[in-house]
């Protein structure tokens, strides 16, 4: 049987805390599963524009805890929490404390860090992608010991923890559901391994949102990427739930255009453009069997929209929420 849908929203900034208390409200009022936000530190300037991605303009941990406390069902998380901007003990205390304190609606979403400028511009070495997945393997592993509640002895590589016991305790046991994000194989796996949520993303090997990520995140590669997360997984397979940034969305009734543009400045064809798992174009009908074919080939049931879709995409969590 398919995995019911879920929808969430993914938010960068506000101009106040009454917007986004009242945006968190109206995501939840519009039936969505979750408000996520990312975790990024770079405020305009040369940095943050050398790599494409938007500023982010609210730290995650104060921005979390408030539409927690602005909204009852919501649930709420980042996606993902970069692992190298916090010690592991601090991350699992904020992130226990946010569980206690929504009354278990956390969703904790990890990442071994891919934006290379942001790591320059703060300060923080930027080490190869093996051994920053290495270190997020050996974060979430903390992160479990210190939700359990027992004294932690841990001697890793990065990770070394000894003589207390993680509190406050949450309340999702044994934690809250782990979320880990990316586009290659190695964090894939163990994502598949780890995770109850495995979130899709472009492989970011360049450290910079472009093409190349967008080209390598076609049909055909997230096929190959479910496929690594399945090996991995084993019998866990069918208990995890798969997730994906559905970062170009538009919902109108002149897809077409919208799709052959965008294909022309990222190297594909109009097709490679419109069936693109990170993308969404098309009436609302049209994507709710979007959506449902997408669910048949990859298992991919719960999706991400910016919050520049909310509105538009509202039908369709209307619709499909819990089918």
């Amino acid at each position: 049987m398919a995995r019911p849908f879920r929808f969430a929203v993914q938010s960068f900034s506000a101009s106040s805390g009454k917007e986004w208390r009242e945006r968190a409200k109206k995501i939840e009022a519009l039936g969505y599963s979750a408000l996520h936000l990312a975790d990024h530190i770079l405020g305009p300037g040369p940095a943050i524009a050398s790599t494409n991605h938007p500023v982010q303009e609210l730290a995650a941990v104060p921005a979390i805890m408030m539409a927690a406390e602005a909204t009852t069902r919501l649930r709420v998380g980042c996606r993902v929490f970069c692992i190298d901007y916090r010690q592991p003990a601090m991350l699992a205390k904020e992130a226990a404390t946010i569980d206690l304190l929504s009354d278990g609606r956390l969703e904790l979403g990890l990442g071994a860090g891919w934006l290379r400028a942001e790591y320059e511009a703060t300060g923080i070495r930027f080490d190869t992608a093996p051994v920053r997945i290495a270190r997020l393997a050996e974060t979430v592993g903390a992160l479990k010991a210190l939700m359990g509640g027992s004294e932690v002895s841990i001697d890793g590589k990065d990770v070394r923890l000894h003589g207390f016991a993680g509190r406050p305790a949450p309340v999702q046991k044994p934690h809250p559901p782990i979320m880990i994000g990316g586009g290659g194989r190695r964090v894939l796996s163990l994502a598949g391994r780890e995770a109850q949520i495995v979130s899709f993303n472009f492989n970011n090997r360049s450290g910079v949102i472009g093409p190349d990520g967008i080209r390598n995140s076609t049909a055909d590669e997230t096929e190959k990427k479910v496929a690594w997360v399945r090996e991995a997984a084993g019998t866990r397979f069918d208990a995890l739930e798969l997730e994906i940034g559905a970062y170009f969305t538009f919902v109108t009734d002149q897809p077409k255009g919208i799709a052959s543009g965008m294909a022309g400045a990222f190297g594909l064809t109009p097709d490679e453009m419109m069936r693109h798992p990170h993308a969404l174009f098309g009436t609302p009908d049209a994507i709710c069997e979007e959506l449902e074919r997408r669910r048949d080939a990859y298992g991919i049931s719960y999706v991400t929209v910016p919050d520049t879709a909310l509105d538009a995409f509202a039908p369709i969590v209307a619709r499909l929420s819990g089918k």
